[in-house]
């Protein structure tokens, strides 16, 4: 936990201490992190993958893991699988992995202790030999790295009774008013640690072993890489600006957000080159999410075998990406993140969900960090999705589920943001402030696909900085009382309430709209609840205090009312994912989910009063109609839909 000094695991729930590992010694060459894994967290599958980094890290820039498995035989009731297995299985098993382990066995804690420091002292001397080894063979091949696997009776030194079982594990000694004797056992067993040859009458350390403990940072405790705050260097940004679309009226350019966003970040990538402090992971989707334009100045990390036909595979590389795992990416940026460096993790929407756990022990660790004076703040978690719900061609429904919103709601306020930006402009401006914060999780959801534009930079600026706001040139209700808000949050929600607003606006010349974009969802909630709140006076004024409020929205559409319950105005009505889906066309997902421009348009009426009410449902009912005809026999979307444009609101009134 936090307030362990030395550690940077956050515990509790098993299975990332070796990922973490493998991330703090990422880009710290003189870095070894020592790493004691139980044999029941082996079990895990996040540290059953972990064995496999040491294909990833490069013995000439990068530091060393030097694991210690410990075999005590027991988890909380059963016996552990690889403390079952055969010594010779044992070692053809990590072996395979490519490690080269050294064991220390035994129970007499004496002979233990010197068999630990010679097998300890053996493995850094490999360790050394390894490196060495690599700078004069330019790492031509990659290494054998030395393990220690560590076998002892579980509970050992325990009381003797359930020394060598699975009882060990659980309460060693129940002292309790119905079982008063045991107070006796239980000091009968602490005394017989000799506490007075090590402590003084008052509780001190006595003095002749004191001075045996290192000094400063040599301690393990006081390890600056233990404490990243204390090693975090401010990252060497680009001006963000730069990269910017430009955009001469809202909708008209077509641009893929997350390519703009490439980028960007392949010139943070350059600046830093030589502080070697940033870093991408993700689990083999840094090109499926379009982040071409990184691999056009770095390669992804690997130390396997490299084969003609691979592709930007490298000894050394700032993307970790090379491992079809969730959970060993985030863990690796945890770990880096943790040990003061900077980072993205960047996955497809749906699989993110694979690591909710870990992303909430991260939390916990924040919450908890945040509460002690020694830590020190350390550079954010960042999560980029991409790949999201609403557009999957080919993959369906399997890959479609925007829940992971829904999981970070549930952590504290002050830890957790979220960002829906609708184009490549608010999406720069939201990575730019995101990249530079300190202790929060900081989750982007990015469209991957052409999408309009909408928002120029300076507009976008302004938009990310006040992370909720009516937008002008979509609305017309000149400032005074509209007849219905239209509020979208995420790039496909935006898309169709603008879409909306033209179906809208052609039958109905009189209708006051007010469309309103959210980009930091957390803007919803009262300012009583989270810092980025808007107070309700604030809220009425964009919302109204009456008036229907059509909401369409990236993810489920329960978060928007979790998120406004609170508020007077209760007339919302939301629309988002509802779990409908399949390998279908990007606008027939939105007509299952009843999002579409058709769907909205129809529940808007359901809240006006409008004279050709009856008009506007024909020509939506008979448009959903044609859109299905269409795609059941050309299997793509209508013109109608694809060229879709937006027209300026004076338009509609001439």
């Amino acid at each position: 936990t936090p307030e362990t000094p030395g550690s940077i695991n956050e515990g509790g729930e098993l299975g990332y201490s070796l990922s973490h590992a493998f991330g703090a010694v990422l880009d710290n060459p003189e870095l070894i992190a020592a790493c004691v894994i139980g044999d029941g967290e082996a079990e895990t599958g996040p540290l059953a993958t972990s064995w496999h980094a040491n294909k990833i890290l490069n013995p000439m820039t990068d530091g060393a893991v030097l694991p210690i498995l410990h075999l005590n035989g027991y988890k909380i009731a059963n016996p552990t699988i690889l403390a079952r297995i055969n010594k010779e299985e044992l070692i053809s098993l990590f072996r395979g992995y490519g490690w080269d382990p050294l064991f220390v066995e035994g129970q007499d804690p004496k002979e233990m202790h010197e068999k630990m420091a010679e097998t300890m002292d053996l493995a850094i001397e490999k360790i050394k030999w390894i490196k060495e080894d690599a700078c004069y063979s330019k790492g031509a091949e990659r290494p054998i790295w030395p393990m220690i696997i560590l076998r002892t009776p579980k509970g050992w030194t325990g009381p003797k009774d359930i020394e060598g079982s699975f009882r060990s594990h659980q309460v060693p000694i129940e002292v309790t008013k119905s079982h008063p004797e045991s107070l006796e056992r239980l000091e009968q067993w602490l005394k017989s640690y000799r506490p007075e040859e090590l402590f003084t009458s008052e509780g001190k350390l006595k003095p002749e072993l004191k001075v045996l403990t290192p000094n400063e940072t040599k301690r393990m405790g006081s390890n600056p890489n233990a404490n990243g705050g204390l090693c975090t260097k401010q990252l060497n940004l680009p001006d963000y600006r730069k990269f910017g679309v430009e955009v001469q009226s809202p909708g008209k350019t077509i641009k893929e957000d997350m390519r703009v966003l490439g980028k960007f970040i392949q010139k943070i990538i350059e600046n830093n080159e030589s502080e070697r402090n940033f870093r991408i992971f993700g689990p083999d989707e840094a090109l499926s999410n379009r982040l071409h334009e990184a691999f056009e100045v770095t390669n992804r990390q690997w130390q396997a075998p490299i084969y003609e036909k691979d592709e930007f595979l490298a000894h050394d590389g700032r993307i970790i990406d090379s491992i079809l795992s969730e959970h060993v990416c985030e863990g690796m940026l945890e770990g880096y993140i943790l040990t003061g460096r900077y980072g993205l993790f960047h996955s497809y929407e749906s699989f993110i969900r694979i690591v909710d756990s870990m992303v909430g022990q991260h939390a916990k660790w924040l919450k908890m960090a945040n509460e002690i004076s020694w830590r020190k703040p350390i550079p954010s978690l960042n999560i980029l999705l991409s790949s999201h719900a609403w557009q999957q061609d080919h993959n369906g429904y399997t890959h479609q589920d925007p829940g992971f919103i829904n999981h970070l709601l549930t952590k504290k306020a002050d830890t957790v943001r979220i960002y829906l930006p609708p184009d490549a402009n608010t999406l720069l401006t939201c990575f730019n402030h995101c990249i530079q914060t300190k202790n929060y999780i900081n989750l982007m959801i990015a469209s991957k696909h052409p999408r309009p534009q909408w928002l120029t930079m300076k507009q976008a600026e302004l938009h990310c900085k006040q992370g909720i706001g009516i937008w002008e040139f979509a609305s017309n209700d000149q400032q005074s009382t509209p007849d219905v808000v239209l509020a979208c949050a995420g790039d496909t929600p935006t898309l169709e309430t603008l879409a909306c607003v033209t179906i809208l606006r052609k039958f109905c010349k009189n209708i006051k709209i007010r469309v309103v974009n959210v980009v930091d969802l957390m803007r919803l909630q009262p300012k009583e609840q989270h810092p980025h709140g808007l107070t309700d006076d604030e809220y009425d004024k964009i919302f109204t205090k009456d008036k229907p409020i059509i909401f369409a929205f990236h993810g489920y559409p329960n978060v928007i009312h979790e998120l406004t319950y609170k508020r007077k105005n209760q007339n919302l009505h939301v629309r988002g994912y509802i779990e409908e889906g399949t390998i279908t066309t990007p606008f027939d997902m939105r007509v299952l989910n009843k999002i579409d421009r058709f769907h909205l348009t129809e529940l808007v009426l359901q809240y006006i009063e409008t004279v050709n009410e009856q008009e506007i449902k024909n020509y939506c009912e008979e448009m959903l109609i044609k859109h299905k005809e269409y795609i059941v026999e050309h299997g793509v979307d209508l013109k109608e839909i694809t060229e879709w444009t937006w027209e300026r609101m004076d338009n509609f009134d001439n």
